[in-house]
């Protein structure tokens, strides 16, 4: 398969991308800076999807089987910042989180239908779509409980057209977005919440994302799936 695998530089984006191109996909990896193997896109900047799909249309001989929208940000912001604080955070991460996923998605989704072959959308979510986030990620939660409520739209509106649309929600993982996290004060009360005893593991994230965008059967689509060893078990 083609895949577009988005915030592949790190953490679960990384091993997704490891993981997938050792089953033998065809994988166009995208990172905010970019590399010798990752194709560039600030995604803060409304014009970035569009230039990330067409540059790895063209890198993947112009078709696109799945779509993996795993790039975000987690970044706090306190409910007693200043005005323009809170909401260029709140701007900030739905822009990254949310509207760049959506806009990446509509281009899949009118590429599947101009191919009529159909096609896979895997969103990366979290947690805190399904539970709510800490004081201070208010707008994190938002971001992924809307990214959700994308997933089983696309899901509903397209399933005749075989276009597949999953979500997966982790919980914290080890990753460069958490370690500092969970090393610290905050590690311990996290664990406590989490029956498996750990938190789980960027390659437990990535086996699902690799099911999901090249396995997962039809009728599972607008399926969310939860990678957070029972600490929200719904």
């Amino acid at each position: 398969m083609n895949i577009l695998l988005t915030g592949a530089s790190r953490g679960i984006g990384a091993a997704a991308y490891e993981l997938l191109k050792s089953r033998g996909h065809q994988v166009a990896g995208h990172s905010s800076q970019g590399s010798s193997d990752l194709i560039a896109g600030e995604l803060s900047d409304p014009k970035a999807p569009r230039a990330v799909w067409e540059a790895a249309l063209e890198r993947l001989g112009g078709r696109i089987d799945a779509l993996v929208n795993n790039a975000g940000v987690y970044e706090s912001i306190a409910t007693d910042s200043a005005d323009e604080e809170w909401q260029a955070a709140w701007e900030r991460t739905l822009r990254i989180n949310l509207q760049s996923a959506a806009d990446l998605s509509r281009l899949a989704v009118q590429h599947f239908l101009q191919r009529e072959q159909g096609g896979r959308i895997v969103n990366v979510a979290s947690r805190a779509a399904w539970r709510g986030d800490s004081p201070n990620h208010w707008h994190y939660a938002a971001s992924k409980a809307a990214m959700v409520a994308m997933t089983k739209t696309i899901a509903r509106a397209h399933g005749a057209d075989n276009i597949l649309a999953f979500a997966v929600s982790p919980g914290f993982t080890v990753s460069e977005m958490t370690e500092e996290y969970l090393t610290g004060r905050g590690g311990e009360k996290i664990l406590a919440e989490i029956p498996l005893g750990r938190v789980a593991s960027t390659d437990e994230v990535a086996e699902t994302i690799r099911w999901l965008a090249t396995e997962a059967p039809p009728s599972a689509t607008g399926t969310n799936v939860d990678v957070n060893g029972a600490s929200y078990v719904r």
